[in-house]
Order: C-alpha cells, then sequence, then structure tokens
C-alpha cells in the first residue's frame, strides 16, 4: 500500500514539475520564437554618406514582447544602425503600439528614439506622448524596458487624467494598473496637488 502511495506521488509531483516548466519557460519561448517569426524584415539598405559607419532605412517595423507576454509593434519614419552596435537602432518619429490585457491598446510618440532588437528596450526622446484610454502623458523622456511592467517617464512630465493632472520631474507609471510613483531628481520631499 505505501509503495502504492509514493508511486502516486512521485507521479503527481512529476506532473507538477512538468506544468511549472511548461509555464514558465516552454510558453514564453514558444510566443517569443512566434514573434520573431512574424518580425517585419528590414528594408532595403540606402546608400549613406558614410557606409562603414552606419546603414539607414526608411519606414522600419520592429515587434516584440513588453513584459513577457504582451506584443508590440514599432515603427519608424526613418532609422539607421552604427556599425559598432548593430543591435541598436536609432529612430525619427517613433510610433510604439502595446498591446495589453482586456484588449487595451496603449501608444507612445516621440520625434527621437532608440530601440533594442535583442532586448526589445525602447528609449523615447524629444516630444514624447503617451496614451491610453483615460491617461495622456508629455515628457522629454520615457524608458519602456520590455522586461519590465512599467515605464519611467521624466524630464517635463504632465500627466493628465480622467480624475485631474500633475506635473512633475519624474513618474514610474504601470499601464495595466494605472498606478504611477511621483519622485523628483534630488532627494528633497515633494509637494503633490492634483488639480481637477
Amino acid at each position: 500500500m505505501k509503495k502504492k502511495q509514493q508511486k502516486i506521488q512521485i507521479a503527481l509531483i512529476s506532473i507538477g514539475l512538468l506544468l511549472i516548466f511548461l509555464t514558465y519557460f516552454y510558453y514564453p519561448y514558444i510566443k517569443k520564437s512566434e514573434f520573431l517569426k512574424n518580425k517585419a524584415t528590414l528594408p532595403d539598405v540606402e546608400d549613406s554618406a558614410d557606409e562603414d559607419q552606419s546603414t539607414s532605412f526608411e519606414n522600419v517595423e520592429y515587434t516584440g514582447l513588453y513584459d513577457l507576454n504582451k506584443p508590440f509593434t514599432i515603427k519608424s519614419e526613418k532609422a539607421h544602425m552604427l556599425n559598432e552596435d548593430p543591435d541598436l537602432v536609432y529612430m525619427t518619429k517613433m510610433h510604439v503600439t502595446l498591446y495589453l490585457s482586456e484588449s487595451r491598446i496603449v501608444t507612445i510618440t516621440s520625434d527621437r528614439g532608440k530601440y533594442n532588437k535583442i532586448t526589445y528596450d525602447c528609449f523615447f526622446e524629444q516630444n514624447v506622448k503617451a496614451t491610453d484610454d483615460d491617461t495622456v502623458i508629455f515628457a522629454e523622456n520615457l524608458d519602456l524596458l520590455a522586461t519590465g511592467n512599467s515605464v519611467d517617464v521624466y524630464n517635463d512630465v504632465y500627466l493628465k487624467h480622467a480624475t485631474g493632472s500633475l506635473h512633475a520631474d519624474k513618474i514610474n507609471y504601470n499601464f495595466e494598473t494605472k498606478y504611477f510613483k511621483v519622485s523628483m531628481f534630488d532627494d528633497k520631499a515633494i509637494k503633490m496637488k492634483v488639480i481637477k
């Protein structure tokens, strides 16, 4: 009787370990591979002034994963890569569309920025605008790290929400939960007033 119970316990533990492996390792690998297969191909290389220094493209589009399981697309009117770091794409007129749960869509635009093709990290610069259902964020910089579940928005941040608005030096904002953490660049305490 004890041997039968031990066999059942070993079988249940094995099934549990298999489910953990499938959930945390195999399934994300499949999703990532799926998006890499669907990744848009780069347009033909334009003649650049100095081909040894960089490669230029027009109308570039990439796809990636945000927060390990949420797809996004990134587009740019013009882009170039430096030969010393081909994984980093420097873009002008960046436009990112994040597809969140419950069919929510977040768009982020900026005049310039950088995109890492390997890590899927996006760094927006100049005239950044992020829009959600009821939230609009304006700033000079926004860092979207693919492995995180929030963005860092900094330099002249203005957040407008249905319940009010605020100005800050830096905001850490989570698009899923719509929670944000406000901070200043120096270590001084902040005074915050939400304007309705």
